[in-house]
């Protein structure tokens, strides 16, 4: 289960904006997105993905990705720093 590896991640960005910055700064290995999560927050995340080959796991729900990271809310995309 993907959701294992966040889990278990020692480092790890919770939030699009945190996310964001780690996949600019070259710090993300693998990036996840929740697939409810509204699309103009997501796409600039999901391009700069796609432009530095960053794998990218689409999760069912942003409730889900919060539970997975340890939070009591939602989260539209999380990251696995190395």
């Amino acid at each position: 289960m993907p959701l294992g590896q966040l889990q278990m991640a020692r480092k790890k960005t919770i939030g699009t904006k945190q996310t964001l910055k780690a996949v600019e700064k070259g710090q993300a290995q693998k990036v996840f997105v929740a697939a409810d999560a509204e699309e103009d927050v997501l796409l600039p995340l999901l391009r700069l993905c796609r432009d530095k080959s960053i794998p990218v796991i689409r999760i069912d729900s942003m409730r889900e990705l919060g539970k997975a990271c340890g939070i009591e809310v939602g989260s539209a995309s999380a990251a696995i720093l190395e």
